[in-house]
């Protein structure tokens, strides 16, 4: 344990003299540090990647493209001890050693080890947005600070380093996070926030931590936004933007495509909208119908989601598009081999401490109140998760629930897991019978583009 103990130090402080240099560079000297920082990550990452992703990256970096603008656009715009730690703790410790780290002891203790935990401070929300399935939790429960400290020891022993926080609203634990933060350096801290929250206090924090990113939850403009989240939340989201970007601070946001959304928040002009605010990412979520009270009339048409598939490719390609990093948590399943949840590649602690496999999937059957982390990792249906990955050879239809109903079933089933809905408790069936018609409806679109793509990979033009 020592020796590895020494050799991650060493790895790390190899990987940091080569960011340091980098940063330093400016002008033409810029690309030869981005691709020093690549070859750095390859001695980290080593063959979880192919070959040929490391070499489009350099490429990417190097050239005079839109990519190298976007990285220079990083450096010159973001508080550069900020920006360090930021590479250090959620990219460094969390993605590339966190990941070889969780892989390696997945492999050894025949597991799923997820190497990033997704968990709720709180089911408490100043908000009560149209169709949002954290509304069905309630507004009660909280995981105390000692749970959230418990929770990333235990993780950190298991080699996890990357930490998401979603809730409820997490900022409403401010004091809490923040701390948490501080006291676990080593880790990185994503937290998705309606942003409505967000003042120069805690810009200052952020600052002082340098291991937390905040993405901020739109619906597309004004109109949009205020009609789902609440009159004046589009105004509030826009001054927390401004004052993050005066801050110089890195965040992104989170969007959530719905039928009656999907063309606004995927315009031109949107995303000219986000790049001028300082956004430098944005993570794009399908509408899920989970809950009681769910609107299942807000899931995209199939139509509308084979536009979502083509239209994020093109405006983040390499060239052409926008400068703005785009990833769609549904559509995107392809590049990391189909469903990521059950600890495949991430989990869900909800504000009760319940484990579920996915931040969508409200059953359980173990909690950390209960069981260690690793108990819980090894429950039942994470099992049965890991014995049944990937759920469809076709990676456009991902989901145990959205595109393979009758699979969430039998996990269920065979697992005795309970549903750990805190407001009303939902039938397995009653959820997956909201997403029968729609996996039906989808599976000819997805055959049809899943199709395409190997007839190019075959072809050699991917």
């Amino acid at each position: 344990m020592e020796l590895s103990k020494i050799s991650h130090a060493a790895q790390r402080k190899a990987f940091e003299l080569a960011l340091s240099a980098a940063l330093k560079k400016n002008g033409k000297g810029r690309g030869k540090g981005y691709t020093e920082i690549v070859d750095a990550i390859e001695k980290v990452l080593g063959d979880a990647w192919k070959p040929e992703a490391y070499n489009k990256l350099r490429r990417a970096v190097s050239d005079e493209g839109k990519w190298k603008q976007y990285f220079d656009n990083l450096l010159d715009n973001t508080d550069p001890d900020y920006l360090k730690g930021m590479i250090m703790s959620i990219l460094y410790e969390g993605a590339f050693s966190g990941f070889r780290a969780t892989r390696k002891m997945g492999e050894e203790q025949g597991m799923n080890i997820p190497w990033i935990i997704l968990f709720d401070p709180t089911s408490s929300c100043n908000l009560h947005c149209e169709g949002c399935w954290a509304s069905e939790y309630g507004k009660a429960l909280n995981l105390s600070a000692e749970d959230m400290d418990d929770l990333v020891s235990q993780g950190k022993e298991l080699g996890i380093h990357e930490y998401l926080m979603t809730g409820g609203e997490p900022l409403c634990r401010k004091k809490d996070v923040v701390e948490l933060a501080l006291k676990h350096q080593d880790c990185g801290f994503m937290i998705f926030t309606n942003g409505t929250l967000v003042d120069q206090a805690f810009c200052e924090d952020l600052k002082r931590c340098k291991n937390i990113i905040l993405i901020l939850s739109i619906e597309g403009f004004s109109k949009a936004t205020d009609a789902r989240r609440g009159k004046g939340v589009f105004a509030k989201v826009t001054e927390a933007m401004g004052l993050m970007k005066r801050n110089g601070l890195l965040y992104g946001t989170s969007i959530c495509y719905t039928r009656d959304n999907i063309e606004a928040v995927t315009s031109d002009d949107f995303y000219d909208f986000l790049i001028d605010m300082g956004v430098s990412f944005s993570w794009y979520f399908h509408y899920m119908p989970v809950g009681n009270n769910a609107a299942p009339e807000l899931m995209p048409t199939p139509e509308q989601r084979k536009y979502m598939y083509n239209r994020i490719r093109k405006v983040r390609g390499l060239e052409g598009g926008k400068p703005i990093f785009l990833m769609d948590f549904q559509n995107d399943a392809e590049f990391v081999g189909g469903c990521v949840a059950g600890g495949r590649i991430y989990c869900h602690v909800n504000p009760n401490g319940d484990v579920e496999p996915c931040v969508f999937i409200h059953y359980s059957g173990a909690n950390i109140h209960d069981k260690t982390l690793r108990e819980c990792l090894s429950q039942p249906l994470f099992r049965a998760y890991r014995e049944n990955q990937p759920f469809n050879e076709n990676m456009l239809r991902p989901c145990p629930m959205l595109e393979n109903p009758q699979i969430l079933r039998e996990l269920v089933d065979i697992t005795a897991a309970r549903s750990t809905d805190m407001l009303s408790e939902e039938n397995c069936d009653h959820l997956c019978g909201k997403c029968d018609e729609y996996a039906l409806e989808w599976k000819p679109v997805a055959e049809e583009l899943w199709k395409q793509k190997e007839d190019k990979v075959h072809t050699g033009h991917s």
